[in-house]
């Protein structure tokens, strides 16, 4: 014995599989698929352009039980395409949504890891987000809440940040960046002196689980483990926002204050001194628990 309490050790979200994640979210052995990889759902456009198909199109889909309740969950594959989504892709999240608008489990789990929109699929790829979107948000009317937890390797961004927001809460690791242009299309498209996209501090700053969470984007701000997200996952599995059109103005409303008050912040650790978080360019190296409790002492006015 040395003396020191042993921790168990933590199992990456970021660096396991779609499917993995799945396993390690919901209760062991719990999770039932939908339309899986013997079925051989592909793309039909990338067999088109002589583009590698996957039997699953890098989206994994079904039931499962989380805290012995039954819910839905959907997870994306980074490894294929970076998660982007393409027609099939897409109609398997909108469907899953659909069928527990009709069936009414507890809630439904998106595990997003996405860099967003098939550019092979064009429009095909761009209306199933929209199918998703909506998909998301009736599911949300009919009293099923939807949950996102984004942690993987790819981030969440494109038109599946948008799908993320219109959640009723969401669960981040510093890793898991958010956002609707990535910084590699931000530099392209406006140079490097908007974004420095190989500036990776700069980037996960301006993206990061730390800074989305102070801006209030996520609910939860949870370590790089796969129980961590479980636990993120059954806390806020009850959590629910009101959906409508006195909630969106609410939200414009909100937005255009935070325009008005960061807008011309030119980084992170401004928004961050003016939230009156004390030091705010050692946030970044703290560790969750630490940053978390800092964030709660400048909220309550401590010093």
């Amino acid at each position: 014995m040395t003396g020191v309490e042993s921790r168990p050790a933590r199992a990456s979200f970021r660096e396991a599989t779609a499917r993995r994640r799945l396993a390690a979210v919901l209760d062991p052995g719990s999770f039932r698929e939908i339309l899986p990889p013997s079925e051989r759902v592909t793309s039909p456009h990338l067999a088109a352009l002589d583009q590698p198909v996957a039997f699953d199109d890098g989206a994994i889909v079904g039931e499962g039980l989380l805290g012995g309740q039954k819910v839905f969950a959907a997870a994306q594959e980074g490894a294929f395409l970076g998660g982007a989504v393409g027609e099939v892709h897409g109609a398997k999240l909108a469907g899953l949504l659909s069928r527990a608008e009709r069936e009414r489990p507890a809630g439904v789990l998106l595990l997003l890891d996405s860099g967003g929109v098939r550019l092979q699929e064009a429009n095909a790829g761009l209306l199933a987000v929209s199918e998703v979107m909506r998909a998301v948000l009736s599911a949300r009317s009919s009293g099923v809440p939807v949950v996102a937890l984004i942690g993987g390797g790819w981030g969440c961004f494109g038109g599946m940040g948008i799908v993320a927001r219109c959640c009723d809460a969401v669960a981040m690791s510093e890793e898991g960046r958010l956002g609707i242009t990535g910084p590699e299309v931000l530099e392209t498209t406006k140079g490097v002196e908007e974004l420095d996209a190989s500036d990776r501090a700069l980037v996960w700053r301006t993206y990061g689980g730390k800074h989305r969470y102070l801006l209030g984007e996520a609910d939860r701000l949870v370590e790089d483990d796969v129980a961590a997200f479980r636990a993120a996952a059954l806390d806020l599995l009850g959590r629910r926002r009101e959906v409508g059109l006195g909630a969106l103005d609410a939200a414009h409303r909100r937005l255009a204050a935070r325009l008005f008050e960061l807008g011309a912040c030119a980084d992170a650790t401004e928004v961050w001194a003016r939230a009156g978080v004390p030091e705010p360019a050692r946030l970044p190296v703290l560790e969750v628990g630490e940053f978390l409790r800092a964030v709660a002492s400048a909220r309550r006015g401590e010093p």
